[in-house]
């Protein structure tokens, strides 16, 4: 009996320093996991709060929020791991290795992910506007993070990559208050300029037109069959096309009762025989 406790001494004097180093260890990485995990998350919902006074886009606010709640658990974790004593070398290197990989394979979508996040922080356009682009003509439906959708005047559904869209011009028709309508007419040659000006400014009895800056009309080109008559007035955004298809219904009845004709293009050809 005496031998066995002797031997149990001696066998407790051997892994007993292992026990307590490795179990200190393990208790201050459960500790430090523990902490950085409250401390995390607090983090990222201090960054979503940030986010959120300064009126950035739900969904990017929502993407950075967890991009961030990752990269920092990655992190936390294999500072813990190697706190136990796990070679964390070998395993960073295989994740960058992996990272530079999965990087080369999608830079398309890469591309399209940076353009994304690019359009929702400085916002060149939001949800509702409407917007040209690379010729596609519409109003914007939702902006996400590799996309946007837009709504053609059709209602064609068109997907456009955010990465070309960032890099190109865009057009955005709603950004301002007011908007200009400029409508172009042709009347004949023979005709007073006066008088056509005079009733094309009559067309401009409208409430939805502003008086300020005063609607204007001024001659734009001498063409080939008519002299081209440009009426300029200002407008609310939104009563832009109302205005425009009133001036394309009223002009030509307005013009014809004071006698001004609007020419059709023609070109006199003349044949010499010989």
């Amino acid at each position: 009996m005496d031998l066995d406790i002797n031997q149990l001494i001696a066998h407790t004097e051997t892994w007993l320093p292992v026990v307590l180093e490795y179990g200190a260890n393990v208790a201050l990485a459960i500790t430090t996991l523990a902490v950085g995990w409250w401390l995390i998350s607090t983090v990222t919902r201090r960054i979503g709060t940030v986010l959120g006074k300064r009126s950035v886009d739900k969904t990017l606010q929502g993407f950075v929020g967890s991009l961030v709640n990752i990269a920092l658990k990655i992190m936390l974790i294999i500072s813990v791991a190697s706190m136990i004593g796990v070679q964390t070398t070998s395993f960073v290197a295989a994740l960058g290795a992996a990272g530079l990989a999965i990087g080369l394979a999608l830079q398309g979508s890469l591309s399209n992910f940076a353009g994304g996040v690019l359009i929702l922080l400085f916002r060149p356009f939001k949800a509702g506007d409407t917007i040209e682009v690379q010729e596609i003509y519409g109003t914007v439906d939702a902006i996400l993070i590799f996309h946007t959708v837009i709504l053609t005047p059709d209602n064609k559904r068109v997907v456009v990559p955010n990465g070309s869209l960032s890099n190109g011009v865009i057009v955005n028709f709603s950004s301002e208050p007011l908007r200009k309508v400029v409508f172009d007419v042709g009347v004949d040659y023979s005709t007073n300029l006066d008088t056509a000006r005079h009733v094309l400014l009559g067309l401009c009895q409208d409430a939805r037109i502003h008086p300020d800056p005063a609607p204007l009309v001024v001659v734009t080109a001498l063409g080939e069959s008519a002299v081209t008559l440009s009426l300029r007035v200002w407008a609310d955004n939104a009563d832009y096309w109302d205005l425009m298809f009133l001036f394309n219904e009223k002009a030509r009845d307005a013009l014809g009762q004071q006698g001004i004709g609007i020419p059709f293009p023609q070109r006199v050809v003349t044949v010499i025989q010989g």
